[in-house]
């Protein structure tokens, strides 16, 4: 294999017709980040996180603080341009430069975020950050098998699903099952022109509703 070593994530901005996401920053982001997921009064986005939900916005800078501010994981706070607000956190993992694999996870959308072009196009910024300027080879997505959600979201963002580890690990006191998903770099060539073309303006009305899928074949 002829393979140069990838780059770590920098603190530079990845910036997007319709989202932002900026290297995490507590006093800048964790306000409107509280804000915003305590809208979700069924506290769902934490069902299969391995904190929260968080009572006050105390709390919840203690968590940033203590598992969102580290090299790796790698965090972003997620702006919505159309919203004008950060409503969503996402972040790099579990990070090998030198083999060329690199995971998206911790994923922590509010609910104003969610089935959005933005939260689409955040993950897409990501994607486009990880093969064609920090020159990984594999990208992975991992996430509990009874999130139905996430496994979904990761097969319509083009992630191939790759298999089961049964009792990969406990969190909250609960077994999880972990699917593993992947994109790999000679499929991002053919998906990065699908998703040009979905992400542009003509493809969703005056409520930014799509008019066609994102069809990734």
């Amino acid at each position: 294999v002829n393979f140069r070593k990838a780059k770590l994530p920098s603190k530079k901005k990845l910036v997007g017709n319709y989202a932002v996401l900026e290297p995490l920053q507590i006093k800048k982001h964790s306000m409107a980040l509280f804000k915003n997921f305590s809208k979700d009064k069924s506290k769902d986005i934490w069902t299969y996180m391995p904190y929260g939900p968080f009572k006050n916005l105390k709390t919840f800078v203690i968590y940033l603080k203590k598992h969102c501010l580290k090299k790796n994981p790698f965090f972003y706070a997620i702006y919505s341009k159309r919203f004008k607000s950060f409503c969503g956190l996402t972040s790099y993992l579990r990070m090998k430069p030198d083999v060329g694999v690199i995971e998206v996870g911790w994923i922590t959308y509010a609910s104003i975020l969610q089935k959005t072009v933005e939260g689409t196009e955040a993950m897409y910024l990501m994607m486009k950050n990880v093969f064609d300027d920090l020159g990984y080879r594999r990208y992975e997505w991992k996430c509990d098998n009874l999130n139905s959600k996430s496994k979904k979201a990761a097969l319509r963002l083009g992630f191939k699903y790759e298999g089961l580890f049964r009792q990969a690990t406990i969190y909250k006191k609960r077994n999880r099952d972990t699917a593993w998903f992947s994109i790999i770099d000679k499929e991002w060539k053919r998906y990065k022109k699908c998703y040009r073309q979905y992400l542009k303006r003509s493809n969703f009305n005056t409520k930014f509703i799509q008019k066609k899928k994102l069809k990734l074949t």
